[in-house]
């Protein structure tokens, strides 16, 4: 009995040890696989993993319409209202417009008094030349008239004086003396009248090229269209006309109203903000990567994007269009200070842009702030239709 029990207590003995080259085979399978599948691993990562860089620090971001006014006055009306969706052209606020037509009235009335001004311009042009020429002709009868008083002078003086001698040796009467002196006095005084009268007739010429000049001054090489009189009035017209229709405030982009903080009966002044526009299908994204994983990000690169609104069911294609000049930290209100002697090294992120399919952004819009996954493959450039949908968006956004 005591062998039948060795016998059986050596059995499993046996059996264990007889298992040991299927334990080994396994072990070794199992190596085997694990090494396999790290080398893929490692392949895998090597060809196509390090090619993509990603991050969830992003958020989608827009290039927002501030609404201000250009003229200042008191809110009239209001005709919106916040999360309203608007479009380009949309009345949003009304001025009370009382002081804006007052002074466009006024306007138009100084613009029909300078056109009048500067037809009576051209009118006295003419009238002034006639007047030039009539006083050139008056200052050449005065001339000649002064010119004969001159030769009567003359003649009653060599008259008188030849009569004065004859006086004494009696061949001449007193009386014709006296006539003689009295013809004298006469043609003296008339030689002043027409010395006084060619003075005259030269100020009055002059006068009137005075006139002249000072008229042409006005007119000189312009049309009444033309005229600086004119254009000054029609320019303050214009102005007024410009004032008058921005008591209008319409909406410069499509988008959302957001932010609104004007109020009926509110006074605002010029460049006061009343609301902003949030242009939902202009949307693009600010990743914020990494400075250690931006050594092969470029712009132009292909990027893949989902929203934790919508989850993996939508992936929004869009394009790297530009790394921020700066770090977040750089720009900061309050910088971060290095220089201390408790400084420690922190990663910095850096603000990478990317413009997204705005086909996409039609089909699921986004709004400002939402939370983004964003993936970049460094090792590939954008489509041209890609690359040219979002530069077109680009450069359509207003904003």
């Amino acid at each position: 009995m005591n062998m039948q029990q060795s016998q059986q207590d050596l059995q499993p003995v046996e059996t264990s040890t007889g298992s040991n080259p299927a334990r080994k085979k396994g072990f070794m399978a199992l190596a085997a696989a694990i090494v396999i599948a790290g080398g893929g691993y490692s392949a895998y990562w090597y060809f196509i993993g390090s090619r993509f860089v990603s991050t969830d620090n992003a958020y989608a971001a827009v290039e927002m319409s501030e609404v201000t006014p250009s003229v200042g006055g008191i809110v009239h009306d209001v005709l919106v209202t916040d999360t309203q969706f608007v479009h380009q052209g949309d009345v949003l606020v009304r001025i009370d417009d009382t002081d804006a037509q007052l002074a466009l009235n006024r306007a138009e009335a100084d613009f029909a008094l300078a056109q009048q001004r500067v037809k009576s311009y051209f009118a006295s042009d003419e009238g002034l030349s006639a007047l030039v020429q009539a006083r050139e002709a008056d200052q050449t009868r005065s001339k000649a008239q002064l010119e004969s008083a001159q030769a009567d002078f003359r003649r009653a003086q060599i008259d008188f004086n030849r009569r004065k001698d004859l006086v004494k040796s009696g061949s001449v009467s007193g009386e014709e003396l006296t006539n003689a002196q009295t013809a004298l006095r006469q043609a003296q005084a008339n030689l002043n009248a027409a010395e006084a009268a060619a003075a005259q007739a030269q100020a009055n010429r002059l006068s009137a090229i005075a006139q002249k000049k000072a008229n042409a001054a006005h007119i000189e090489g312009t049309t009444l269209e033309n005229n600086p009189e004119v254009l000054q009035a029609k320019a303050r017209l214009n102005q007024a006309r410009v004032d008058f229709d921005r008591t209008v405030i319409r909406a410069p982009v499509d988008g959302v109203i957001a932010q609104r903080r004007v109020q009926v009966g509110k006074r605002v002044q010029i460049g006061a903000p009343l609301m902003a526009i949030v242009p939902i299908h202009h949307m693009h994204i600010d990743a914020n990567f990494k400075e250690v994983d931006l050594k092969h990000v470029k712009i132009g690169q292909r990027v893949t994007a989902t929203a934790d609104l919508y989850g993996d069911d939508v992936k929004y294609q869009g394009v790297v269009t530009g790394l921020s000049g700066g770090t977040g930290s750089a720009f900061s209100m309050i910088p971060a200070q290095n220089a201390t002697g408790n400084w420690i090294k922190v990663v910095q992120r850096l603000p990478v842009r990317i413009e997204l399919d705005p086909q996409q952004l039609a089909a699921y819009p986004l709004q400002v702030g939402l939370s983004m996954e964003v993936e970049i493959d460094t090792d590939s450039q954008a489509s041209q239709s890609v690359t040219a949908k979002a530069s077109t968006h680009s450069a359509a956004d207003p904003s």
